[in-house]
Formats: C-alpha cells, sequence, structure tokens
C-alpha cells in the first residue's frame, strides 16, 4: 500500500510573519485615525471595510489558505467578502431609515393626565394649542 500525501507541508519565513503582522497593525492605526474623522454613520462602514481587509490577510498567511487548494481559498474569500458588503449593506440601510421613517413621540393614552402636564412631544403640544 503507498500512502498518498496530497498536502505538502511549507514553512513561511519569519520576515512574512513580520510583514503581515506589521501591515495588521498600520490597518489598525488607520481604522483607529479614520474613526476620529467625522464621516457620520461612514465611519462604521470604513471600518468593516478595513477589518474585512485584515481577515482576508489574516486568513492568508496565518491560516495558510494562500498555500492550500485554491479553491479553499476562493470560496473562503468570496465568503469573506460577502459577509463585509452585506454588514456594509445594511449599514447604508440604517443611515438612510430616519427619512423614511419620521419617528414621533405619540402617548398612549392621550387623555392621561401626565400627558397633559408634560406633553410627549413639546411641539406638537404647542400646534395642538395653537401657541407657536
Amino acid at each position: 500500500m503507498s500512502q498518498e500525501r496530497t498536502h505538502t507541508d511549507h514553512i513561511l519565513p519569519n520576515k512574512t510573519y513580520l510583514l503581515v503582522a506589521a501591515a495588521l497593525l498600520v490597518f489598525t492605526a488607520i481604522t483607529v485615525r479614520v474613526s476620529f474623522i467625522d464621516l457620520g454613520g461612514y465611519n462604521a462602514i470604513a471600518a468593516i471595510a478595513i477589518a474585512t481587509f485584515k481577515a482576508l490577510l489574516v486568513s492568508f498567511f496565518f491560516m495558510h489558505l494562500l498555500y492550500d487548494k485554491k479553491i479553499y481559498l476562493f470560496v473562503f474569500s468570496i465568503g469573506l467578502l460577502f459577509v463585509g458588503v452585506f454588514i456594509a449593506l445594511t449599514m447604508f440601510d440604517t443611515l438612510r431609515r430616519a427619512d423614511i421613517y419620521d419617528v414621533t413621540a405619540e402617548p398612549i393614552q392621550k387623555d392621561a393626565v401626565i400627558y397633559q402636564e408634560n406633553p410627549a412631544d413639546s411641539t406638537r403640544a404647542d400646534e395642538r394649542s395653537g401657541q407657536h
């Protein structure tokens, strides 16, 4: 019986690991730096994009997917990219939700004494009483 070995071991030089670690530190610094720039809700989207790229770096080098069968690399990369894209698209949705759904505070029981003393929405209470 012959034993076929389909997986070959590979040893990466320490320089490769150090370069990847340095790249991860640089992208972490970029993430921190971008968080101080006021991009509104897009700060989270930028952080997710950078985190997705960092996850790809980790999977390529530390999980050795770059040196394994390319189908594994392809499937994992596409899956990770889609997760990042879907989370980013969800964040885009939450940025514009206020334009669609106008949030107002409506009292549950309009005749309650507490709402007569402290209206839930002072601007609407002024409109109802005729004051501006």
